[in-house]
C-alpha cells in the first residue's frame, strides 16, 4: 500500500509556518528541488540537492566507514547547516540533529526515530528539542523506499508540511520550509 502524495496548491499559504533551523530557508510558496544520489563518492558525501535549474542548494557530507554514523548538511557554499548523528544502541534507530557542526546537547534541534521497531513502510516520529516528554510527536514522516516518496505531517494531524516524490529519475521535494 502506498501513501498518497498530494500536491499542495502553490497559492495556498501555510497557516502556521514553522522554521526549525532558520527562516532563511523558508519561502511563502512550495519549492521544487531534486535529490541526486551520488554513487561511490568518498569526499563529497552521497547526496546533492539541486533546484530546477540544476544549481546546488544543499549537499550531504558523511564520514565514510566510521563507527559513529554522522552526516553534515551544508549549503551550496559549503557552510554547515546541521549535523545528523545516529545514536548508538537504540531500539528505534534514533537520529539526532544539531545546529551547524555541533553535537553538543545545547545545540540539539530535533530527533527522529522509527514509530515502531518493526515496519514495512517507513514511519518516523520527529520530536523538537523542547519536547522532552516525547508523548506526542511534533512531526510524523510516512514514506515508501520502494516508491521513493514520503510525506511529512504536522504532529499526528493530516496537515502536510512537506513531501518528496519521484520525478524523472530524480526526487522532487515540495516544501515551503526547506530545512
Amino acid at each position: 500500500m502506498a501513501y498518497p502524495v498530494p500536491v499542495p496548491s502553490s497559492s495556498t499559504p501555510l497557516a502556521n509556518p514553522v522554521s526549525i533551523i532558520s527562516p532563511h530557508f523558508c519561502a511563502p510558496y512550495p519549492i521544487d528541488l531534486a535529490i541526486i544520489r551520488k554513487v561511490l563518492t568518498i569526499t563529497d558525501g552521497n547526496f546533492v540537492v539541486t533546484d530546477i535549474n540544476g544549481n546546488i542548494v544543499f549537499k550531504v557530507k558523511g564520514a565514510f566507514l566510521t563507527i559513529r554514523d554522522r552526516r553534515v548538511l551544508v549549503d551550496a557554499a559549503g557552510n554547515p547547516i546541521v549535523t545528523l548523528k545516529k545514536k548508538l544502541m537504540t531500539a528505534h534507530d534514533r537520529w539526532q540533529v544539531f545546529r551547524g557542526e555541533s553535537t553538543e546537547p545545547s545545540d540539539l534541534l530535533f530527533s527522529a526515530k522509527r514509530s515502531s521497531m518493526f515496519q514495512l513502510k517507513t514511519k518516523l516520529d520527529v520530536f523538537l528539542a523542547n519536547n522532552t516528554s516525547e508523548e506526542v510527536c511534533d512531526f510524523k514522516v510516512k514514506g515508501s523506499w520502494l516508491e521513493r516518496s514520503c510525506v511529512v505531517y504536522a504532529g499526528e494531524s493530516s496537515t502536510i508540511v512537506a513531501q518528496v516524490g519521484r520525478c524523472r529519475h530524480k526526487f522532487s521535494i515540495q516544501s515551503r520550509c526547506l530545512v
